[in-house]
């Protein structure tokens, strides 16, 4: 059923399955996509393009993997005026997302002191399942972290206005109205601001091993054997939380707008409604308190390296998003239109000149960071005119799983991994043993596979590598 265009591009036609409005696409090479067929991605992909108001195709990254309605690696444009909104389409972790610090130190200036750099940053950044947070925020400074996002952790010392400039929407949505955010989301998230959490997530430590394009490494602010931090995380359990209420929310209003989908997981409601007016503001909400996760992440950090180092200064390179949708303008069909873009578990990937980025990249494009597994390298790429005209300015998050987290934690012992990660110069501090067994490298396809596939598909293009000397997992 699936028709391949190219080597990197594989169609899905709207006779794979009936209802379809729009056709899918598939980026992928012949391993990827025999790793794509073998769970249910093909069919959720198929299944989004029956959903209304969708413009251009549904879209598989090739990192994609079977998730809750959308696939992960999934993107969808949705119309303003006849489009849905999918709580699915965003995922749980609203505002998962990842941000790059590029230090003034060189790997080998680090090593000497890796294991007090670790220990220092373990200790100052919480992380782990449920973890708690350095600062207990009243629910009035919640609702102001809500409504500002990386600005209230500015304003309140933590970082500079510099930083603000290189982060997605500088660090706030400014939809964002902390009112259609449950009481049992802000309890949940109230605690957990400046967190790393459990799962994916984690901050490593690592160094530039090769640069692609050496002018835009320049722009940037990497060279090689330079050191960086690449921290990724999202909402926390306030995040979740929002997804789950909606979820319930959109579930129950789909009858109201004569709205049926093909799978369960799929409710939605029209962006013009109430309830997706309210979804849209909580979910900018959840994301805001994303960014401002990361930052406080980012000030802990800093402390650490001058600590240890004697010297903080980590420059914000930039800081993406991977779960989230977003008013945009776009070119469809030849006309200029307003389109929702859900992103799940795939980054936004601008080219040169546009407006919503860093006016000092605006010659070069939007950095693009795609974080590997624990242990694997990750990458640093820039946005593209392609990705313009076929995918709406996105591209692949990162290496995707391949395995579920309870198989990975059937093959190897959390002993035997640290083991074999210090065997390749690897570095590991994890809050809970079956944290770092979930997150086995083995568990996930290959980046440096995936990333092959949108460069020479042309919706980004690569700038360097980063291999990790130190990681920290929840």
């Amino acid at each position: 059923m699936l028709k391949q265009l190219d080597a990197y591009r594989y169609l899905i036609p709207k006779s794979f399955r009936p209802g379809m409005n729009v056709e899918g696409l598939v980026y992928a090479n012949d391993e990827l996509i025999h790793a794509i067929e073998h769970d249910l991605t093909l069919m959720q992909v198929a299944n989004v393009a029956t959903l209304p108001g969708l413009v251009g195709r549904s879209m598989a990254m090739p990192d994609a993997h079977q998730g809750y309605g959308f696939a992960i690696g999934g993107v969808a444009a949705a119309d303003i005026e006849r489009g849905v909104v999918s709580a699915g389409g965003v995922g749980f972790d609203i505002n998962c997302g990842v941000r790059l610090l590029a230090s003034e130190f060189s790997v080998e200036q680090v090593k000497p002191k890796l294991d007090a750099l670790l220990n220092q940053m373990f200790r100052d950044i919480p992380c782990g399942t449920g973890k708690a947070g350095l600062v207990g925020l009243s629910f009035q400074q919640l609702d102001e972290v809500l409504t500002d996002g990386a600005h209230w952790a500015v304003r309140n010392g933590y970082g500079t206005a510099n930083d603000l400039d290189h982060i997605e929407e500088t660090g706030k949505i400014s939809d964002a109205d902390p009112a259609f955010v449950s009481n049992r989301a802000k309890q949940r998230g109230r605690d957990q601001l400046g967190t790393l959490g459990s799962g994916n997530h984690f901050a490593e430590i690592q160094f530039v091993d090769e640069v692609f394009d050496a002018e835009a490494a320049r722009v940037f602010g990497l060279r090689l054997n330079q050191i960086v931090v690449l921290i990724h995380t999202g909402s926390r359990g306030l995040g979740h939380q929002v997804c789950t209420d909606f979820l319930e929310v959109m579930q129950d209003a789909m009858p109201r707008y004569g709205i049926k989908v093909v799978d369960r997981q799929l409710a939605c409601v029209p962006i013009k409604s109430k309830e997706g007016g309210q979804y849209l503001c909580a979910m900018a909400a959840a994301a805001n308190f994303a960014f401002a996760n990361r930052q406080m992440i980012t000030h802990w950090t800093r402390e650490a390296f001058a600590r240890v180092l004697g010297n903080g200064n980590l420059k914000v390179v930039y800081d993406v998003a991977h779960n989230i949708a977003k008013r945009e303008r776009h070119d469809v069909e030849g006309v200029r239109k307003e389109v929702l873009v859900h992103r799940k578990g795939a980054t936004r990937a601008f080219p040169k000149h546009r407006p919503e980025i860093p006016r000092e990249y605006a010659d070069i494009g939007q950095p693009v960071l795609i974080p590997g597994s624990m242990g694997t390298c990750s990458y640093v790429l820039v946005g593209t005119e392609r990705a313009m005209q076929e995918t709406f300015g996105s591209t692949c998050h990162g290496a995707g799983r391949a395995k579920s987290r309870h198989a990975a934690k059937k093959e190897i012992t959390a002993e035997e991994l640290i083991a074999e990660l210090k065997r390749k110069g690897i570095h590991v501090r994890g809050a809970s043993k079956s944290g770092l067994t979930e997150e086995n490298p083995n568990a996930y396809k290959d980046v440096s596979q995936v990333v092959e596939v949108v460069h020479n598909a042309g919706i980004s293009r690569k700038v360097a590598k980063l291999i990790p000397i130190g990681v920290i997992k929840g």
